[in-house]
C-alpha cells in the first residue's frame, strides 16, 4: 500500500543525486512542428498528441493520453532518481482532468513494448484543481490547492529506504519557482518501481475501443517541456529508439524482361512535420566499389518513402542502408538516421522456405514467441495474409474520417507490426495482403471499389466505408514495396489494386486480392439476421451463386490465365491471397455457434470460386492463405473430389474470434478419411457443395487456460512453414504452435495433420481421359510443356518438367498443340495437330533443341 501523505507547508528535498550516464532531457524545444515526438517516445493514442512551438502537447481530451519514454526506465535496485517536467493547461482551464508521471510501468508480458500498451504502474501527479497526488488523487480540493495559471514544474524523487524507496512528489510554481505543493510515499518496494516511464495525461482508464470515465475527470489537456530522468535507478537503452526510419520491407523479383531482377524496397516513416526532411535516402556498394545513392520522397499521407532499383546483382548478398538526415527547429543539423539491412541474394539452388501468417490481434504483443521461433527456422520469405492489424489493436478506438485523422490512426496500430517483426524484415523479402480489418472493415466485399452506400453493413453491403484516400495509404504502406503490379489501373473511386506476382528462388507467386472485387451478400440472401450467416443446414445454396457475382473480378482472372501459363525463370508456382476457396469454418466465436454457410468465406459465390480453383490448376499452383484463424490443409474439388489443388491456411499469430471445423461431431457423412485417420478429417462437401478434402485442421482448445499466451496458444495461434523443394517440386507444409523451442522441436509441436509433402502435379489432380505421345527432348533440360485442346483453344495446364522425358495427360480425345521449351527464347516450340492415345501407346515425339 501507498501512504499519502499530503503537507501544506513547503519543504525542498534534496538527495544528492549527481549527473549520470543514463540521464536524459526532452528536445521537443528543439524539435520542428508535428505529431511523431521522437524516437525516444510511444504515444498513446499518437494521433492525440504533437509537437506544437516546442512543446509536447495532447490535442484530444480523453483518459489515460500518455507518453512512454523508450529509452529510459528504472531498473529492480534500490537507488535514488528523480523525474522532472514542466506542465500546463492547453484549454485555457476548461474541463477537469490531471497529469503528470506514471513509473514501474510492467505488463503481463515482460517485454517494454507490450508495457507501452498493456502496462500499469504508480501514478504521480497533479489535478486541474491543484491536488498532487501518489496513487489516487483524493476527490476535493482543500486549502491553497488551486493550479497556477502559468503551469508547474513536478518533481518526483526516489530516496532509497532500505531495500524500499520513499517517493516525494512536489510541485512548484513555474512563474515564482515556489514550492506549492508536496506528497509523499513511503517504503515504496524497489521492484514495484521497475519498469516504464510515462507522462499521463488524464490518469484513469482508456477503453480498448474508447475511454471510460474516471470520478477526477478526464477532459483537460496539458503541455509539457524539459523532461528531465537522472539518478542511479535509470538506466538507458539507446537500442530502444523507435524511429524515425521506423522499418523497411522489400521484395526481389526476377522480371524476366532486361531489367533483370528488381528491388523495391519501402521505407516506413512516422508522420514527420513540415519542416522536416521529406526524404529518404538509400546506400549501397556496387559490385565495382562505387557507393550509389539514392532517394525517394516520403508520401504525405502513408508516410512511406518506396525505391525501385532495376537490374539488381541477385546473384550474391547487398548490405544496404537507409539514412534520414535529421535537423533541428533552428536549421542545425542532428545525427542522421542509418537504418540497416541485407538484401539476401536470390536462393534459386536450393529450397526456399516461406513463412505464412494472418490475424494480428494485439494482446500477444510483441509477438516474442513467433519472432524468436523465425529467427531460428530462417525462412526466406515473409508472408502475411491479411488482417496485420484489427481496429481495436492499440486502445482508443478507431476514427473514421476525416481522412487525415483515419490515416494517422491507422499508422500507429499499423506501426505495431513493424514494432513486431521488423528485425525480421529488414534482411528478407515479404509480401504484406491488406485484408478486411486493415480497411476497418468487419468483412468487405468490394465491389470492384464502389463507395459503401450510407447505413450500409459489413455484413451485407459492397463497397468501402473509409475515403478512399485512406484505403489508398493503406495499399501503400503494405504492398507499395511488391513487385511491379500486373495491370495498376485503378477501381472506382480510384482504388488503387496491387495484384501481380514474383519470381523468387525458382517460385512463381501470384498475389491477389480476392475480396476487393467480390460481390455482397445484400445480392442474393433473404433471410433474418446477418446477412453473411446463413443458419440453416436445409436451405438451397445453390439460390445463392447467381449469374453475374463476382470472385476475383475478370482483370485478376484475366492476370491469373496469363500467369498460369508464363514460366519464365520458375520451377513451380504458387498463389498468395487472403484466404482459402472453400467454407471450413462452421463454428464461430466464443461461443462456438453454428454457422452453416458464412458467406465471407470464398466459397461463396460459386461460380467465380470454381473458376478460381480451376485458374490455379492450370498452373498446377499451392494456394498459400489465411484469414480463417482455423489453420487447415484442404485438397479442392470442382467436380469431384481432388481434381483440383491443395491449399494451407495459416494460424492466427493471436486469434481474436475462434472458429472450428467439428464435422464429426454432427455426424455429418465422410468418405475416404486419409491416414492416420484424424478426427474431421476425410471427404466432404463444404456448406456450398464445393468437394473438399480436409487432410490437417487446427481447431482451438475446449477451454483456454489463463494468461495471455497461453490464450493465444489454446486459441490456435501460431504460424506456417511452407518449403518449396525446386528439384523434387515437392511442397512441404507445416504448421506450428504457438508455445514451442524452434531450437528443440516435437512432433505435438504442430497441428494435427502436419508435417505433409505433396508433389506440385498433386495440384491438378484431374484423371487422365487419354495422354499424349511421351515426349523425349534433347538439347534441353526441364523444358516448360504446355498443353492446349485444339477444339476449344483452351490452355489445359502449363508446367515445367523435371528432366527430358514426359507423357502429358489429357481429359478427352483428339488434337492437341503442344508448346515446350524455355519460354522467352528461340527455344520454345509449338506442335500443332497431336492426337491423343491410349496410357500404353508408346508413341513417342523426339524433339530437339540447340543447346
Amino acid at each position: 500500500m501507498l501512504s499519502h501523505v499530503m503537507k501544506s507547508a513547503l519543504l525542498v528535498v534534496t538527495l544528492g543525486c549527481t549527473a549520470h550516464a543514463d540521464q536524459f532531457v526532452s528536445q521537443w524545444h528543439r524539435t520542428n512542428d508535428r505529431v511523431w515526438l521522437g524516437g525516444d517516445y510511444w504515444a498513446n493514442p499518437m494521433e492525440d498528441w504533437r509537437i506544437h512551438n516546442g512543446v509536447l502537447e495532447c490535442t484530444r481530451s480523453g483518459a489515460n493520453r500518455n507518453v512512454h519514454l523508450l529509452t529510459r526506465d528504472l531498473n529492480d535496485a534500490a537507488k535514488p532518481f528523480t523525474l522532472s517536467v514542466k506542465l500546463g493547461r492547453v484549454d485555457g482551464a476548461k474541463g477537469a482532468g490531471s497529469a503528470g508521471f506514471r513509473i514501474g510501468i510492467r505488463g503481463e508480458i515482460d517485454d517494454y513494448r507490450h508495457a507501452a500498451l498493456f502496462g500499469t504502474g504508480i501514478d504521480a501527479g497533479i489535478t486541474s484543481d491543484g491536488r498532487l497526488f501518489i496513487g489516487q488523487p483524493q476527490r476535493k480540493a482543500t486549502g491553497r490547492n488551486v493550479f497556477p495559471p502559468d503551469g508547474v514544474e513536478l518533481r518526483l524523487v526516489g530516496k532509497p529506504n532500505g531495500q524500499a524507496l520513499t517517493l516525494t512528489l512536489t510541485a512548484h510554481d513555474i512563474k515564482s519557482g515556489e514550492q506549492r505543493f508536496i506528497v509523499t510515499a513511503e517504503n515504496v518496494p524497489r521492484e514495484k518501481l521497475a519498469g516504464n516511464i510515462a507522462l499521463v495525461n488524464n490518469f484513469g482508464k482508456a477503453g480498448r475501443r474508447g475511454q471510460k470515465p474516471t470520478g477526477f475527470g478526464t477532459q483537460a489537456r496539458f503541455w509539457f517541456r524539459n523532461l528531465k530522468v537522472s539518478g542511479e535507478k535509470v538506466q538507458a537503452h539507446p537500442d530502444r529508439a523507435f524511429g524515425p526510419i521506423l522499418w523497411a520491407m522489400h521484395t526481389l523479383s526476377d522480371s524476366r524482361t532486361k531489367e533483370g531482377h528488381v528491388l523495391k524496397i519501402t521505407a516506413q516513416m512516422p508522420p514527420l512535420g513540415e519542416k522536416d526532411e521529406q526524404r529518404v535516402y538509400l546506400k549501397r556498394t556496387d559490385a565495382n566499389g562505387t557507393q550509389k545513392t539514392y532517394r525517394a520522397k516520403i508520401d504525405k499521407l502513408s508516410r512511406t518513402a518506396t525505391f525501385r532499383i532495376p537490374n539488381w546483382d541477385a546473384t550474391k548478398d547487398h548490405a544496404y542502408q537507409l539514412h534520414y538526415p535529421r535537423t533541428y527547429k533552428d536549421g542545425e543539423k542532428a545525427d542522421e538516421h542509418i537504418y540497416k539491412g541485407t538484401i539476401r541474394r536470390d536462393p534459386i539452388d536450393r529450397p526456399l522456405v516461406v513463412a505464412g501468417f494472418t490475424g494480428n490481434q494485439d494482446y500477444a504483443f510483441p509477438n516474442n514467441e513467433i519472432v524468436g521461433n523465425l529467427e531460428i527456422q530462417n525462412p526466406d520469405v515473409l508472408f502475411f495474409s491479411g488482417d496485420q492489424i484489427y481496429e481495436g489493436v492499440g486502445g482508443y478506438g478507431i476514427h473514421r474520417e476525416p481522412t487525415d485523422l483515419a490515416t494517422l490512426n491507422y499508422l500507429r496500430k499499423w506501426y505495431l507490426l513493424g514494432w513486431s517483426f521488423g528485425d525480421l524484415m529488414r534482411d528478407r523479402p515479404t509480401i504484406c495482403l491488406p485484408d478486411d480489418h486493415d480497411v476497418y472493415h468487419g468483412n468487405i466485399w468490394g465491389e470492384a471499389g464502389m463507395k459503401m452506400p450510407k447505413g450500409g453493413s459489413t455484413s451485407t453491403t459492397g463497397g468501402y466505408r473509409q475515403p478512399a484516400a485512406m484505403v489508398n495509404a493503406v495499399h501503400r504502406t503494405q504492398c507499395s514495396h511488391h513487385p511491379d503490379f500486373f495491370d495498376k489501373t485503378p477501381i472506382k473511386q480510384g482504388i488503387s489494386v496491387y495484384y501481380g506476382d514474383m519470381v523468387y528462388g525458382r517460385v512463381s507467386f501470384a498475389i491477389i486480392s480476392d475480396r476487393q472485387f467480390k460481390s455482397a451478400p445484400g445480392h442474393v440472401t433473404n433471410w433474418k439476421g446477418r446477412a453473411d450467416h446463413l443458419k440453416d443446414p436445409k436451405y438451397d445454396v445453390s439460390k445463392l451463386d447467381k449469374e453475374g457475382l463476382q470472385l476475383l473480378g475478370e482483370r485478376q482472372e484475366n492476370f491469373l490465365e496469363a500467369w498460369a501459363a508464363d514460366w519464365r525463370g520458375a520451377d513451380m508456382k504458387c498463389l498468395l491471397s487472403q484466404t482459402i476457396f472453400c467454407n471450413l469454418a462452421n463454428y464461430h466465436g466464443g461461443n462456438q455457434e453454428f454457422i452453416f454457410a458464412d458467406l465471407d468465406s470464398n466459397g461463396w459465390p460459386q461460380t467465380p470460386r470454381n473458376r478460381a480453383v480451376a485458374l490455379m490448376r492450370k498452373a498446377l499452383a499451392f494456394h498459400y492463405a489465411g484469414d480463417q484463424h482455423l489453420p487447415s490443409i484442404v485438397h479442392h474439388g470442382i467436380d469431384t473430389w481432388n481434381d483440383a489443388g491443395y491449399s494451407f491456411c495459416v494460424p492466427s499469430i493471436a486469434a481474436g474470434y475462434p472458429r472450428s471445423w467439428k464435422p464429426d461431431d454432427e455426424g455429418r457423412k465422410v468418405q475416404n478419411r486419409p491416414a492416420p485417420g484424424l478426427p474431421n478429417t476425410g471427404e466432404y462437401r463444404d456448406a456450398f457443395g464445393h468437394p473438399i478434402t480436409v487432410h490437417g485442421i487446427g481447431n482451438p482448445a475446449k477451454k483456454n487456460r489463463p494468461g495471455r499466451i497461453n490464450t493465444a496458444h489454446d486459441k490456435s495461434s501460431g504460424h506456417g512453414i511452407v518449403r518449396f523443394n525446386q528439384q523434387k517440386q515437392t511442397i512441404t507444409m507445416e504448421c506450428w504452435r504457438l508455445q514451442f523451442d524452434a531450437k528443440n522441436p516435437k512432433k505435438e509441436d504442430q497441428f494435427p495433420g502436419w508435417p505433409k509433402t505433396i508433389h506440385m502435379t498433386d495440384n491438378d489432380g484431374r484423371q487422365a481421359k487419354a495422354w499424349l505421345p511421351t515426349i523425349n527432348v534433347s538439347g534441353l533440360n526441364n523444358p516448360v510443356v504446355q498443353v492446349i485442346h485444339e477444339a476449344t483453344g483452351e490452355t489445359l495446364y502449363t508446367l515445367r518438367v523435371r528432366g527430358n522425358r514426359f507423357k502429358p495427360k489429357v481429359f478427352k480425345q483428339g488434337k492437341y498443340t503442344l508448346n515446350l521449351g524455355e519460354q522467352g527464347t528461340p527455344n520454345w516450340k509449338s506442335i500443332k495437330g497431336v492426337r491423343s492415345v491410349d496410357h500404353d501407346s508408346t508413341a513417342t515425339l523426339n524433339i530437339e533443341f540447340q543447346p
